[in-house]
């Protein structure tokens, strides 16, 4: 009985010490990222592709927001699509509980992995999801739940291992 133990708590302790560490997760709250540039050279050169970008506003923003909203996505090489300004508080953009869809045109990207926000006024907003679907990328969805600070872009990375390496 006691060697049947023992030998129970030796594999036990073979299998701690063997089991491979978990890989790293990805971040899953969006960042802050000062140091975010517009990639204005792709932006007039590269093939046109037309994405669609569907913002869920949660229910716990405010009313309503007369912020400036603008939006930066794009792959682990480079390409990037960049819109100035999505708001147009005349439309009720970006009410709470609602959900706003958009048609952009911009340079033709592989997967999607990154998306920032910026944000500029005082009302404040806060999304609740992001998702991206084009031609040549399949959706992807960014989870936010946050309110996005004032002037930052704020926002998820999930391609810096892709883009170190290419």
């Amino acid at each position: 009985m006691i060697a049947g133990k023992a030998l129970v708590i030796f594999w036990l302790c073979l299998a701690v010490v063997f089991t491979p560490p978990q890989a790293k997760s990805k971040i899953t709250q969006p960042q802050p990222l000062t140091s975010f540039k517009i990639n204005t050279t792709l932006q007039n050169t590269a093939s046109s592709c037309s994405y669609t970008v569907t913002i869920r506003t949660s229910c716990s923003s405010s009313r309503y927001t007369r912020d400036r909203i603008s939006l930066a996505f794009g792959d682990a090489y480079g390409y990037q699509v960049y819109v100035p300004r999505l708001d147009d508080p005349r439309s009720r953009t970006f009410e709470s509980c609602s959900t706003d869809t958009f048609h952009i045109n911009g340079p033709c990207t592989y997967q999607i992995c990154y998306v920032y926000l910026y944000r500029n006024g005082y009302d404040g907003w806060k999304p609740e999801s992001i998702t991206i679907s084009g031609y040549y990328t399949s959706s992807v969805t960014f989870y936010y739940n946050t309110f996005i600070p004032n002037a930052v872009w704020y926002g998820f990375n999930h391609c810096n291992a892709a883009s170190s390496s290419a």
